[in-house]
């Protein structure tokens, strides 16, 4: 069975996430980033940030939703039970703080076969309330026995 082409190129609706300060506290705590501004307003403005700042790869919890339409439509044709994650790339834009409404927006780029695996590269783009690009990401998923 072939990897279908046709989606490269298609967009899917944009999703919408309000950073809150307890989510960048747990999310911080949870991969252990120590530095203060990622708990403390104080800390963070001191540190000339607007609010409390997001560690960098909390854009996943933000960015992620906006690729579950992408990876679930038929016109991608991905088969979840053969489906390996590939990789991610991250480029970062300004930083994410508390109290940001962060709109993700997510096109499929490019999907082509080789080696009897089929590879589908997404890419998000994540910009804050003010219209500043936050993060771009490469998303690539591989599914085995195309």
């Amino acid at each position: 069975m072939a990897v279908k082409t046709e989606a490269a190129g298609k967009e899917w609706p944009e999703t919408t996430y309000e950073v809150g300060l307890e989510k960048v506290r747990e999310y911080a705590n949870a991969v252990g980033a120590e530095n203060t501004v990622h708990r403390d307003r104080e800390a963070a403005e001191a540190a000339g940030f607007r609010d409390v700042v997001a560690p960098p790869m909390f854009c996943v919890v933000y960015s992620a939703p906006a690729m579950g339409p992408a990876i679930l439509d038929p016109e991608v044709g991905i088969n979840l039970a053969t489906m390996l994650h590939g990789g991610q790339e991250f480029v970062w834009g300004e930083p994410v703080c508390v109290g940001d409404v962060i709109t993700t927006k997510p096109r499929c780029v490019e999907i082509y076969e080789q080696d009897g695996k089929g590879f589908y590269v997404f890419e998000t783009v994540s910009s804050n309330q003010d219209g500043a690009e936050v993060v771009r990401g490469t998303w690539t998923n591989i599914v085995r026995g195309v």
